[in-house]
């Protein structure tokens, strides 16, 4: 089950995979956001609830490019009668696309089985694939097909002015770097894959470009 100590045990760096991906929002746990349930490929104890298994999906930062954010204003603009523009403002939505290059298409030799601390026994070692162990190409591609639906995105980078109180900015220089700063329920809007170099017994290179909308 994912808590504070499981997301601080699972990552590899200092801080966290850039993105996560979730069928829930989470709880916010001591200050960080947790996903509820269990990750894909953890150790799921005997007669667990099927509505808490593999529930979130950590991606790899492996070759990973840029994280392009395009805002999208919603909102009808018009002059009135003395020549001002006026802006009748109903929300700013996000569109994000991202790609990975030459990544790995599976992360670990054999299923993962994160522990209760987030730490799989192929954790450094030969059997880890991706540099930080985070999702490999055929999970993204495995996520994107059972979810025709919304879910939601988890964003670890530094957007300090999430963190304002009363309009003042409390420990917003340092203290979130190592969180997820920013979740938002999304869609897939694109998805497209190749299979770049094919390897031998253990796993292949894939190149992926997603772009995901806001709901």
């Amino acid at each position: 089950m994912a808590t504070a100590a499981y997301m601080t045990g699972r990552k590899r760096y200092q801080r966290p995979e850039a993105v996560l991906w979730s069928n829930n929002s989470g709880t916010l746990t001591s200050g960080v956001y947790v996903p509820n349930g269990f990750e894909v490929g953890a150790v799921v104890p005997g007669g667990t609830d099927e509505d808490l298994i593999d529930q979130f999906l950590i991606l790899s930062d492996n070759n990973r490019g840029e994280i392009n954010f395009n805002q999208q204003r919603i909102e009808k603009r018009q002059r009135t009668i003395n020549g001002r523009m006026r802006s009748y403002h109903i929300a700013d939505k996000l569109s994000i696309s991202m790609s990975w290059n030459m990544l790995p298409s599976r992360a670990y030799f054999e299923v993962a089985d994160f522990n209760s601390s987030g730490i799989s026994p192929y954790k450094n070692t030969s059997g880890e694939f991706t540099t930080d162990g985070g999702a490999g190409g055929v999970a993204i591609l495995d996520w994107y097909q059972s979810h025709p639906g919304p879910f939601w995105m988890y964003l670890a980078y530094d957007k300090y002015s999430n963190f304002k109180t009363s309009g003042e900015i409390t420990d917003a220089s340092f203290g979130h770097l190592a969180q997820y700063n920013q979740i938002i329920e999304v869609y897939f809007a694109n998805f497209n894959y190749s299979v770049v170099k094919r390897g031998g017994s253990t796993y292949d290179f894939w190149n992926i470009n997603l772009t995901l909308e806001e709901v």
